[in-house]
């Protein structure tokens, strides 16, 4: 694996399926000695960000449109 002339690296796919890394995931890095490790940080699954997004929006004046909107915007 090389790094490009950006700075970046490709993960393989076989390590993105198996910690579940999709596009927009975000990551941590952590230089632990001469090592560089990369970590999901915890409760960032599409889940708990959908569900941090919509909280304390429910309102009896939203239609079923406007909350179905809200569950497929990319946050």
């Amino acid at each position: 694996m090389k790094i490009d002339t950006n700075g970046k690296i490709t993960i393989p796919p076989d390590i993105q399926n198996k910690l579940g890394l999709q596009p927009g995931t975000e990551v941590q890095l952590e230089v632990v000695g001469d090592t560089l490790q990369i970590r999901k940080p915890q409760g960032s699954s599409r889940g708990t960000k959908l569900i941090a997004a919509i909280r304390g929006k429910a309102t009896n004046r939203l239609t079923t449109n406007e909350i179905m909107q809200l569950t497929r915007e990319d946050r």
